[in-house]
């Protein structure tokens, strides 16, 4: 009667804080349930439609160094021109987890209306203000707009070098100040906007303490026969140049056919080795009497003999387990469209609100295997399972909101946004992992080894070094790496640069390959493993198969040394916290592949033959 009760209330509890929580991240959800277009959605506040004349609001979004994605600041940080009135538009959760912070700006641009050399403002720098700017320009800073949703970039200034014989070049520092914006309208909707700026119009920052500099901008209004409902298929198209896509192509392909061809005959060994292993092992009863047992057949009553640490061991595949099931979540939505390009935070929300709904998994799963291994702490195997991965994170967020703070960057969420994270872990997350700990606890399941399970270990034989688990870890995570080597350049060139990754067809045939061949390399090794009679394969086949995590953390290195520009504590900072992040849940999800495999093999081969 109490668990029933329990069990009520937290379901109650769920659904109650499951509604208030969508209705806190409404405005991040409204990404996807907006008006469609050719199949994809766009964040919008009314129909897009206008009349010629209609005001059409541009807002400012962020300004940063462009070799640095994740050092973003506000728009105003800089003495740009400030409208009368700043109104910030509502951004949903995933849109500040990303750093956006749209405000309105001066700018007068109406449906259909051209404009030539229109003075924006007068501004008078001061010397605080000029060095603000030449600071900017020599880091090269870039602006972020959005024009009826539609995304446009450009630069502040630009950097001239000026070479004198023996001597070392000086810089000159020139801002641009006048902005021209081209749209285009298909009846009366906007299909596309281009921005530039004229080099021509610039002014000298380099020297002076006062300026007076005068912001203009001019509009161009063209007709297009582009439809309304393809507008975003220009980012789409932008991603990559059709010359690096055919070699994108195919060397996804030739990375594919190897790793295939590698996996192949390393299982077609595999096969040839056990099929004489059975021929040996079934022979009948005198013969086998006559010749001692060796082998993997020697360790039968050790094979199923359970590791230690049960409750950590069963915490982490179900935390694999649910990262693994998110992981698949995701990919169905990038398939059918949901992550169209500059979806303002839908992958962030996706994360956010998926991770919390398989929380129950992670929970279930976890439950089971501490109860199939004879565990009896449940209390202390859910409250591990909540940990596993979210400790970890908040320690990293913490460490990461902290510095960028400091840096007064848009990067730091504001209160509000924690305590909407914090209701959802604290009203959804934790109780689902509560509730499948409960529904895992009451399952009524046996672990029914083939073999029965002698009462003392038997002594693991002296091994060779490579035969240890560094140096199987190092052996299973390269076959698995080499097959998204390739891939990985891409992503991380979306994720911490400025190219469109759009192509998620080769990323999920990717992410399958990288799971079969996990379950393959990790397979191989618990079998030569288990022939040298070592029966400790349960923690060996989960770190097997999560090495991949390592090495996926270690081209992050030479991404962030040879790859990217990237510099300064708080780029440095974010690109290393959240990819240890990243590579800790490929780790886990990977070693769950890798430890669910390895028991279906060896619970295969010792069914096969006759143990005593």
């Amino acid at each position: 009667m109490p668990r029933f009760i329990l069990a009520s209330w937290l379901s109650s509890v769920y659904f109650v804080t499951l509604t208030s929580c969508i209705q806190s991240t409404q405005a991040a959800t409204d990404s996807w349930v907006a008006r469609p277009a050719s199949g994809r959605y766009l964040l919008a506040e009314s129909d897009h439609k206008y009349e010629v004349h209609d005001v059409i609001k541009l807002y400012a979004n962020k300004v940063g160094p462009f070799s640095n994605p994740s050092e973003t600041y506000q728009y105003y940080n800089l003495p740009f021109c400030t409208p009368k009135d700043k109104e910030y538009k509502p951004e949903g959760l995933g849109e500040v987890l990303e750093g956006d912070r749209l405000v309105n700006t001066p700018y007068d641009i109406k449906f259909r209306v051209d404009k030539e050399n229109e003075l924006l403002c007068s501004r008078d720098l001061t010397a605080k203000d000029l060095q603000k700017f030449r600071k900017a320009v020599k880091k090269d800073y870039y602006f972020q707009m959005f024009y009826d949703d539609l995304p446009i970039w450009g630069f502040i200034g630009k950097v001239e070098k000026i070479l004198r014989t023996g001597e070392k070049p000086d810089l000159k520092f020139f801002l641009f100040t006048h902005i021209h914006f081209e749209v285009l309208y298909n009846n009366n909707r906007v299909v596309e906007i281009n921005i530039s700026t004229d080099p021509a119009r610039t002014v000298d920052i380099t020297e002076g303490d006062n300026i007076i500099v005068d912001y203009t901008y001019s509009v161009k209004w063209k007709s297009t026969p582009t439809p309304y409902e393809k507008r975003m298929d220009k980012y789409s198209k932008y991603s990559f140049l059709p010359q690096h896509l055919e070699i994108h192509w195919f060397s996804i392909i030739n990375s594919c056919v190897t790793v295939l061809l590698l996996t192949g005959f390393l299982a077609t060994i595999l096969m040839r080795v056990l099929k004489k292993d059975f021929v040996k092992y079934t022979q009948d009863d005198e013969a086998a009497a006559e010749e001692e047992e060796t082998g993997w057949k020697y360790i039968h009553g050790d094979v199923f003999r359970f590791p230690p640490q049960l409750s950590l061991f069963s915490a982490c595949v179900g935390t694999g387990t649910q990262i693994l099931v998110m992981a698949m979540a995701i990919f169905m939505l990038a398939l059918v469209g949901v992550f169209y390009p500059y979806n303002r935070g839908g992958l962030l929300s996706a994360c956010v609100v998926l991770y919390a709904l398989t929380a129950g998994i992670a929970g279930y799963v976890s439950a089971v295997q501490y109860k199939t291994m004879g565990g009896t702490n449940w209390v202390r195997n859910v409250l591990l399972t909540v940990a596993l991965f979210c400790g970890p994170m908040l320690i990293c967020f913490s460490f990461l909101n902290t510095v960028a703070i400091a840096y007064h960057s848009t990067a730091a969420l504001p209160f509000g946004t924690i305590c909407v994270i914090f209701v959802i872990w604290a009203l959804i997350t934790f109780p689902l992992t509560v509730l499948g700990g409960i529904a895992g606890k009451n399952k009524q399941v046996n672990f029914d080894a083939p073999c029965r399970t002698t009462n003392y270990p038997r002594q693991v034989p002296e091994l060779p070094w490579y035969r240890h688990t560094p140096a199987q870890m190092v052996m299973a995570g390269f076959l698995p790496f080499s097959a998204i080597y390739i891939e990985l350049y891409y992503i991380f060139a979306s994720v911490w640069g400025h190219k469109v990754y759009t192509i998620y067809s080769i990323l999920f045939i990717v992410f399958i390959i990288l799971i079969i061949v996990t379950a393959f390399i990790t397979i191989a090794l618990t079998y030569f493993q288990l022939a040298v009679e070592d029966h400790r394969w349960w923690w060996r086949s989960f770190m097997c198969g999560g090495s991949t995590g390592l090495f996926i953390f270690g081209y992050c290195f030479y991404y962030y040394l040879a790859r990217s520009d990237m510099s300064g504590f708080m780029q440095t900072s974010f690109f290393f916290c959240y990819m240890f992040m990243v590579c800790y849940a490929f780790f886990l999800m990977l070693g769950a592949v890798g430890y669910r495999s390895s028991l279906s093999f060896v619970r295969h081969i010792y069914k096969a033959i006759k143990c005593d």
